[in-house]
């Protein structure tokens, strides 16, 4: 693979930047992958630009890719279905009508406990999580960022900690093919040592218990209650609002099983899938496939247990599916910019370059905490968690047997720094379907959750430098 040295971390850098400075998302993206091709292309802006649209349409290359893409559009219908068939509203009623959910508190620890439970994906975690809390959250006058930061918050660090999912399937892979004997033990020996992942749970649910929050997330909760706005002035939504707001048709009942129908549906499906396309091994599975099946699944039964009812005939379910893919095009948008800045930093070699620059001579029990910062630093910039364990697992790995390490701290350093970034990088996929759930400004989301991850951040720090120490 060719070598650009420094240069590979500029595209990144710039997208990131201009992501935060600007607010606007779509071009930020786009200019860091033209930066990038143009660097590739020996700084010849106009091959660059050329390249910028071959590396767009080469996302759906990947299957992967596609499928992430397409359920990222169809969890669209899914909303439009439980909203347009009065399900959600029952749902709502049924919670807080009935004293189930009525306190900020009750409503925040929902959130975080429906995500905590949703082990099987990220993203079906914080999709799931949002249709169910977002209305609940509006009601009781909760603001939008407090929502997307409870959903973030309770998808990768979660999923990486209880790996009986893709997550798990990939890093087991990752490390059978560093030639470590029991994999499985070795990322189970890393749980209690992933002390980033385990800080993330325990802060937003500390936050959501006592009520207390600090920087922008403060300001936030300020303006939901002094100004009853839910969203900040000028705020965007990932989600079109014709989504977000569409009304209940016109006469129906409002049952809240119209919405939990379909969503138990997916939930249920998921696991399934994962144990049909593993063979019978859930960790084999395939996450994208089940994701994509499982929103499929619970749009039929939504489709069918309307049109059995009553509340729907063909027409309104077309309409309304397509309505619903339409208002998620900017997410889907957004997933494939993300996708294209990714290869285009695989193609520049900025993670390896990342990695590289950190391997000199160290003192041993300083080791985890670095492989945790250069973890961090990577993920933030590509926005990928997974290929930040592909990227650091084979550096990480060696060292263990070479110098001595602890196993499972080192691999920990990895995962935790991989999640780091993977759950405030204003560029990772978790990130934007954190956004797009809640329906909140994607970067307001980023500004208001990266003060909360940089303590978690922080103090994990602190833990690897402790331990890596006391391990030796």
């Amino acid at each position: 693979m060719d070598t650009y040295g420094w240069l590979a971390i500029l595209p990144p850098l710039l997208a990131i930047f201009l992501a935060i400075k600007t607010k606007h998302v779509y071009i930020s993206l786009l200019l860091g992958i033209w930066l990038g091709w143009t660097i590739i292309n020996t700084w010849n802006p106009l091959s660059g630009l050329i390249q910028t649209v071959s590396v767009l349409v080469a996302v759906f290359e990947d299957a992967d890719n596609t499928r992430v893409v397409l359920f990222s559009a169809m969890i669209g219908a899914i909303i439009a279905f439980t909203q347009y068939s009065g399900g959600m509203d029952g749902f709502v009623n049924l919670v807080v009508g009935r004293g189930l959910v009525r306190s900020r508190k009750r409503a925040g620890f929902l959130a975080w406990f429906l995500g905590f439970i949703i082990f099987v994906e990220s993203s079906i975690c914080v999709l799931v999580s949002g249709a169910v809390c977002r209305p609940i959250f509006d009601r009781l006058k909760i603001s939008r960022e407090k929502l997307s930061y409870i959903l973030d918050s309770t998808s990768a660090p979660k999923c990486i900690l209880f790996p009986l999912n893709a997550w798990g399937a990939f890093v087991i892979g990752l490390l059978a093919s560093q030639g470590v004997e029991n994999p499985v033990k070795v990322i189970v020996s890393s749980m209690p040592f992933n002390f980033y992942a385990i800080l993330a749970l325990l802060l937003v649910l500390g936050v959501v218990l006592t009520g207390k929050d600090f920087g922008s997330m403060k300001r936030a909760e300020k303006r939901v209650l002094s100004e009853n706005k839910i969203l900040g002035d000028g705020a965007a939504p990932v989600v079109s609002t014709e989504v977000v707001m569409m009304r209940p048709k016109k006469g129906v009942p409002k049952r809240a099983v119209n919405m939990i129908l379909p969503v138990l549906t997916m939930v249920i499906m998921m696991p399934a899938v994962l144990l049909i396309t593993g063979k019978g091994n859930i960790m084999k599975g395939s996450g994208s496939l089940s994701v994509l099946w499982a929103v499929i699944s619970g749009l039929i039964v939504g489709a069918v247990a309307y049109r059995v009812q009553g509340l729907m005939n063909v027409k309104e379910i077309t309409d309304t599916f397509m309505k619903g893919i339409g208002g998620l095009i900017p997410l889907a948008s957004l997933m494939i910019l993300a996708f294209a800045i990714g290869d285009t930093c695989e193609k520049l070699g900025t993670g390896p370059f990342v990695a590289q620059a950190a391997k000199s001579t160290l003192n041993p029990g300083v080791i985890p905490a670095v492989i945790f910062l250069v973890s961090c630093f990577i993920a933030f910039s590509t926005g990928t968690s997974w290929g930040t364990f592909a990227i650091m697992i084979p550096i990480a790995v060696p060292m263990i047997y070479i110098i001595g390490l602890h196993p499972g701290l080192i691999v920990a350093a990895v995962l935790g720094g991989g999640v780091f970034g993977d759950h405030c990088s204003p560029i990772s996929d978790t990130t934007i379907i954190a956004s797009m759930a809640s329906a909140t400004d994607h970067i307001d989301h980023v500004r208001t959750q990266l003060p909360y991850a940089l303590t978690a951040a922080g103090v994990s720090l602190i833990l690897f430098l402790l331990f890596g120490f006391a391990l030796l």
